[in-house]
C-alpha cells in the first residue's frame, strides 16, 4: 500500500516510500522531524499545523495554505511544501520580526501557524491590503488570547512590505530582497520542473477504496482507518476542477474547491455577492481544500455549498462502471447520510442554468459564531421576477430536516405571486409544514423552525427592500 513520493520540502528534496494516506502532519513531524509544525486539534480548526503547498503552473509556483493534519502526504508528490523551518533565513523574516516587535508570540505554540499563513498571503498576492492580510489568518487560533498583538504584527509587516516591493515585476525576488523569504525560493520553479511529475490518468471507480478529494471531513472522521486501505486522489484531476460556462449552463467540477468558487470570474459575474456568502464557509485553509463534490456526498443536512446549489436547481452528474447518469441534486438525498449513489459511482460535476437577467439570488446562514462555524440553519433562494410577479422560485433549507431540503410547497406557492409582505408571511407559514427539525447541540427544534421563518423573511427584505419591510412582517 506504500507509494513512492518525490517532492521538495523547504530547501530539500524528499524521496520516500510511504502510505499515501498518511497525513502530511505526521510525515513532517515523525519522519522529517520538522516539529515546528504543531499538532493541535487535528480537525483543521486551530491552524497550528498550517503549511504552504506550492504547485508549479508554467514557470510560476502558486502557493496556498492548508491544514497539514487534513492533507494526505501522497498529494505532496511533485509539489513544494513549506513549513515554518523553511521560512528561516540568516535573519528573522519581516513577519517574524513584526511578531517579535509587537509581542505577538506568548506561549509560542500557535505562532508558527500564524507566521506561515501570513507569509502565504504575501506570496499569493502582489498587492497587499491590511484587512486581507489579517483575514488570511482566519484559520489560526491563539489560545493565549493574543489576537490584537497578532493583528498589530500583520499591520506592521503589511505596511513594510507594501513600501518595499511596490512596482516590482519579479514578485518572488522582490519578497526575497525585502526579507520575507529565504533566497532558495527563487530556484523552486526550476527544481519542481526537474522532478518531472506526471499526473495519473483518470481511472474507473470499481473498488470500495477511499477516494480523497479535499479530505477536510474524511481526515477528521476516518484518518486512522484510511491507513489500512488503498487510497486514491481525485484533486489532481484538472478536468474535475473546471468551472466553465457552456450552452447557457454553468458547469462546476466535483473537485473545484470553495476557493475556486470564490475566485471564479464566471460565478462572480452572475453572483456578485457569492464571494461574501462563501467567506462564511470555514477558514481559508479549509476553503483551499474543501471541494464541491465532497460537500455534496458528505450529505450533511447543513452543507452550505449543497444548500446554494439546490436553490439553483442544480443537476448532479455521476460516473460509474456502467456509464454516466444524472439527476436533480434535490433528489439525490434519500435520507440521513443516504444518497442515490451506487458503490462504484463518483460525482463527476454539477451543472445549473445560468441565471436570467430578471433573477435574484440570496444565501442566509445562522450559526453560533458568524465565522468558522457550521450552520444551525441555512437557506438559499433563487427567483425570477417580471413586473413584480414571481415567475420561478427555488428555495432550499438546511438544518431543519435529515437531508439538505428543497422546499417544494413553498417554492410552488410563490410562483405567480406579486411580491409583498403578506405573501412572504404566507410563504413562511407554508415552509413550516415541510420541515422536521430536531433538538441538538445547535438549537432546539422550535428555535430552528423560527430561524427558517426569519431567514425566509431575510431573503425578501434583502432582495426587495422597497417592497418588503421588516416592520411589516415582524
Amino acid at each position: 500500500m506504500k507509494t513512492k513520493l518525490n517532492f521538495i520540502c523547504n530547501n530539500s528534496q524528499v524521496e520516500a516510500s510511504v502510505h499515501p494516506g498518511l497525513s502530511l502532519l505526521d510525515f513532517l513531524r515523525k519522519e522529517l522531524r520538522l516539529t515546528g509544525t504543531k499538532e493541535g486539534c487535528r480537525e483543521g480548526d486551530c491552524g497550528a499545523c498550517t503549511v504552504l503547498i506550492g504547485v508549479l503552473n508554467g514557470t510560476k509556483v502558486n502557493y496556498h495554505s492548508v491544514n497539514s493534519c487534513l492533507f494526505p502526504v501522497g498529494e505532496a508528490n511533485g509539489k513544494h511544501i513549506v513549513t515554518i523551518e523553511g521560512l528561516n533565513g540568516t535573519d528573522f523574516s519581516v513577519v517574524q520580526k513584526s511578531f517579535i516587535h509587537e509581542g505577538a508570540s506568548q506561549c509560542g505554540f500557535c505562532t508558527p501557524g500564524f507566521v506561515v499563513s501570513l507569509t502565504g498571503y504575501y506570496l499569493s498576492n502582489e498587492r497587499f491590503e491590511i484587512n486581507d492580510a489579517i483575514e488570511s489568518m482566519d484559520g489560526n487560533v491563539c489560545r493565549c488570547t493574543g489576537h490584537q498583538s497578532i493583528i498589530n504584527a500583520a499591520k506592521k509587516s503589511t505596511q513594510l512590505l507594501s513600501t518595499n516591493i511596490s512596482n516590482h515585476t519579479d514578485h518572488i525576488n522582490a519578497l526575497i530582497k525585502s526579507g520575507l523569504l529565504p533566497e532558495y525560493f527563487s530556484g523552486i520553479p526550476g527544481r519542481l520542473k526537474s522532478l518531472g511529475r506526471k499526473f495519473p490518468a483518470s481511472e474507473k471507480i470499481l473498488s470500495p477504496q477511499y477516494y480523497i478529494a479535499g479530505g477536510t471531513d474524511l481526515y477528521v472522521q476516518k484518518w486512522e482507518d484510511m491507513l489500512k486501505h488503498n487510497v486514491k486522489f481525485l484533486s489532481s484531476n484538472v478536468i474535475l476542477k473546471t468551472i466553465k460556462e457552456e450552452n447557457g449552463n454553468c458547469i462546476i467540477g466535483a473537485t473545484a474547491t470553495v476557493t475556486d468558487l470564490i475566485e471564479s470570474k464566471i460565478l462572480s459575474k452572475y453572483f456578485p455577492k457569492l464571494k461574501e456568502h462563501l467567506k462564511l464557509f470555514g477558514s481559508l485553509p479549509i476553503r483551499n481544500r474543501a471541494t464541491v463534490g465532497g460537500n455534496i456526498v458528505n450529505a450533511s443536512p447543513i452543507a452550505d455549498i449543497t444548500n446554494i446549489l439546490i436553490a439553483l436547481n442544480a443537476t448532479v452528474h455521476l460516473t460509474g462502471s456502467s456509464g454516466k447518469r444524472k439527476l436533480l441534486l434535490k433528489d439525490f438525498f434519500k435520507g440521513y447520510k443516504t444518497l442515490d449513489l451506487n458503490k462504484d459511482e463518483l460525482v463527476d460535476y454539477v451543472s445549473f442554468k445560468l441565471p436570467a437577467k430578471n433573477s435574484y439570488f440570496n444565501f442566509e446562514k445562522v450559526s453560533q459564531r458568524t465565522y468558522l462555524d457550521i450552520a444551525s440553519v441555512n437557506s438559499s433562494i433563487y427567483l425570477e421576477v417580471t413586473d413584480d410577479k414571481i415567475i420561478t422560485t427555488h428555495i432550499s433549507a438546511g438544518g431543519v430536516a435529515p437531508i439538505p431540503l428543497y422546499l417544494n410547497k413553498t417554492s410552488e406557492f410563490l410562483k405567480g405571486k406579486t411580491i409583498n409582505a403578506e405573501i412572504v408571511k404566507e410563504a413562511a407559514v407554508i415552509s413550516q409544514t415541510e420541515i422536521s427539525p430536531i433538538t441538538d447541540a445547535r438549537g432546539s427544534k422550535e428555535y430552528k423552525s423560527l430561524l427558517l421563518r426569519q431567514l425566509i423573511f431575510a431573503h425578501f427584505i434583502t432582495l426587495f427592500p422597497g417592497k418588503v419591510k421588516m416592520k411589516e412582517i415582524a
